[in-house]
């Protein structure tokens, strides 16, 4: 049975507002999935991350949402997808503080995985078997087994002693019979059963009192606080993805390589040859890039074209390797003098991803080219890149879906003379293409060379010479219990003297693990063709690092605030408490000159006519450049003039809802902060 069929207006709303109003979703619905993570993952940061990049997929993948699901139902199969993903990486050093970790959590890491699955959706999260079998796969029939089979091997963790094992033929009955959900003659037949028989009748009370057990504990568990600044911090992770994305957008981006040619001593040398044919049209080709890739023979012209709308978008070429899929295309709009991008996750999407590539990596984000000279010539041409997945097959046929665009405008206020268009936001339609590709070779180096970074170990894995970008694999350490790199960047790549730059968003998490107590990651550099690597040159730039420090600030309204403490060598002040509805505190971090940390986590526990309350927080803060020069974020900020800033928060404004909550203490868990680096490492392939 498929759950019922979702609310087409529901959806609407959440389509047109993007990833702000998924956010908003979650945080509705963020007890029963932070709980539901709590069964697969132990620790506070991995849970963050399952939300992180929860919301950030079904954002992606919101075109491609199935008429026939329920929304809650097609988000849980995405979050329990990633849950699964990152609960192989069991060795992050903060826990989730869970009184119940010792019964019901200890007991389902006992399980085999899809009992535990079964388990945890239906008793825990609550959704019916129908649903639960659909998001795991498999028939109403096959659950009820894993049910049963996950419920017995609780009943070894949870129960003392050796229950007796009872008449196996029976077995499939109990969970109907418990939840009387049985047929009238089927429970007639099995009590009589049990009335005569003594090792069914210890069976099946063993049995109960498990699942009865488990359910007191799912309901103590409604009782479990997603903890304070949860979700603030994953507000603020998206807001800086998005940050960086309006920045990323703003920036000059730099001319690809030129490549001059002799055209009349090819023309002498190739005329009226196969070879003069490809170089000819390689020539001409506009996009530079391009036509390097066409030039060295690592893709050919497709020019596949479909139109909607008086839109016609053209797919010129592929360049597909071990990397990503770099998609070169160009749209015109034949009715109206506009520019059009394509956004990868935005209304795009490939039909057969699933078949045909790989989902270790995640596409690289390429902003709009706003200083190339061909999208400056014509109002209603723009031609552009999109990277898609790699692809895990030598050859195929990409099946690409494109059902909306994002508007450009020319802006002679912007220094770059483009900006997207708020306003008229997308232009939808149909564009379907059938894409033939064929994957490039890439070379692969293992590198074995280990580093320390604020004390932390970093280790070196593997160099990959792909045709589309040059790729640095590096592990970062997590044992250490008190302090984490959070994030690493790099300043530049040297190979054989050859300097190539990161890409903004070249960086990413490798679902992979070497050691379960390392963490693995890759950065994109340009690519570097045909070089073969002598000598590898590292280049740090700066790392982000977070620190576990807890304090327990005492707040005592009758001495009046504000009320001043020590904390990592800074002077915080809490100055002013208002008990409401919600009662408000404002915290102020002090001067951003010499301070030890950029942000804090923190928490305030207090007193109320109940415990259900909840805390939101607003921060104020200033940018400062890698001089140490402030900018006020109230003014125009020239992002583009700014070297390395850095965000510092100045204050906090909390509200805590409730019922009059009294603040009575102020809990610090810890800071983050960011360096900068200049260290190089140098390491020898010979």
């Amino acid at each position: 049975m498929i759950p019922a069929k979702m609310d087409p207006i529901s959806i609407t709303p959440i389509a047109e507002k993007g990833v702000d109003s998924i956010f908003d979703w979650f945080e509705q619905h963020k007890q029963s999935f932070y709980i539901l993570g709590c069964t697969y993952l132990s620790h506070q940061q991995q849970i963050e991350e399952l939300f992180f990049r929860s919301i950030i997929k079904v954002h992606k993948q919101l075109p491609r949402i199935k008429s026939e699901t329920s929304f809650e139902t097609w988000v849980t199969s995405i979050f329990i997808h990633i849950c699964r993903e990152l609960s192989d990486n069991h060795s992050l050093q903060v826990s989730v503080e869970r009184e119940s970790r010792q019964d019901i959590f200890k007991a389902l890491d006992q399980l085999k995985l899809e009992e535990k699955e079964a388990v945890a959706l239906t008793y825990i999260k609550g959704i019916s078997k129908e649903e639960a079998a659909y998001l795991l796969q498999v028939s109403l029939e096959k659950l009820k087994e894993l049910l049963f089979s996950g419920i017995r091997s609780l009943r070894k963790v949870l129960v003392d002693g050796t229950p007796s094992e009872g008449c196996k033929e029976y077995h499939k009955d109990y969970i109907d019979y418990l939840e009387r959900t049985m047929d009238r003659s089927k429970k007639i037949d099995l009590e009589k059963h049990i009335y005569h028989c003594q090792d069914c009748q210890e069976d099946l009370a063993t049995f109960q009192d498990v699942m009865l057990t488990m359910l007191n504990l799912a309901e103590k568990m409604e009782d479990l606080h997603v903890p304070s600044g949860f979700m603030e911090n994953i507000k603020a992770r998206l807001a800086e993805k998005e940050k960086h994305r309006q920045l990323k957008n703003k920036k000059r981006i730099r001319k690809g390589l030129i490549f001059a040619g002799v055209f009349a001593i090819f023309i002498g040398l190739e005329f009226f040859t196969e070879v003069f044919s490809n170089r000819y049209y390689s020539w001409t080709e506009e996009n530079q890039e391009l036509r390097t890739y066409l030039e060295k023979d690592l893709g050919e012209r497709l020019n596949l074209e479909a139109e909607s709308d008086g839109v016609k978008i053209k797919i010129k070429s592929v360049i597909a390797d071990d990397v990503q899929t770099l998609v070169f295309y160009q749209i015109e709009d034949t009715n109206e003098d506009n520019q059009f991008m394509l956004n990868y996750g935005d209304g795009l999407f490939v039909e057969n991803e699933q078949e045909i590539m790989s989902s270790v990596t995640y596409p690289t984000y390429y902003p709009p080219d706003f200083e190339s000279e061909v999208n400056n010539k014509e109002k209603n041409v723009y031609q552009g890149k999109i990277s898609l997945l790699p692809l895990s097959k030598d050859n195929g046929t990409i099946k690409l879906k494109i059902t909306s665009l994002l508007n450009l405008i020319q802006d002679s206020s912007d220094q770059n003379g483009f900006r997207i268009n708020e306003n008229l936001g997308y232009k939808t339609g149909e564009w379907n293409f059938e894409i033939p590709v064929t994957k490039q070779p890439s070379i692969e180096y293992a590198l074995d060379e280990e580093t320390k970074v604020e004390g932390i170990p970093v280790r070196f894995y593997k160099l990959i010479m792909a045709p589309t970008a040059t790729v640095l694999q590096y592990g970062i350490n997590i044992e250490q219990q008190v302090k984490r790199i959070d994030n690493l960047t790099f300043a530049n790549l040297e190979v054989n003297n050859k300097k190539v730059k990161p890409g903004m968003y070249g960086s990413s998490f490798l679902d992979l693990q070497q050691d379960m107590n390392w963490y693995m990651f890759q950065t994109h550099f340009s690519p570097l063709f045909g070089e073969k690597p002598k000598e590898v040159k590292v280049q740090f730039e700066s790392v982000y690092v977070s620190f576990d420090d807890q304090k327990t600030i005492e707040l005592d309204a009758s001495k009046g605030y504000s009320q001043t403490f020590e904390y990592a060598d800074s002077t915080i002040s809490i100055d002013k408490v208002e008990i409401g509805q919600p009662t408000t505190a404002v915290i102020s971090l002090g001067d951003s000159k010499n301070r030890a940390f950029q942000s804090l986590h923190f928490n305030i526990e207090g007193e109320g006519e109940n415990q259900n309350w909840s805390m939101e927080m607003e921060s104020e803060g200033v940018l400062v450049d890698k001089n140490g020069v402030e900018y006020d974020m109230n003014n125009p900020i020239p992002h583009e003039e700014i070297e390395q800033p850095r965000y510092f928060e100045t204050s906090y404004r909390v509200k805590v809802h409730g019922d009059k909550v009294i603040p009575k203490r102020l809990v610090l868990f810890g800071y983050n902060k960011m360096e900068y680096l200049d260290d190089v490492v140098k390491i020898s392939l010979e």
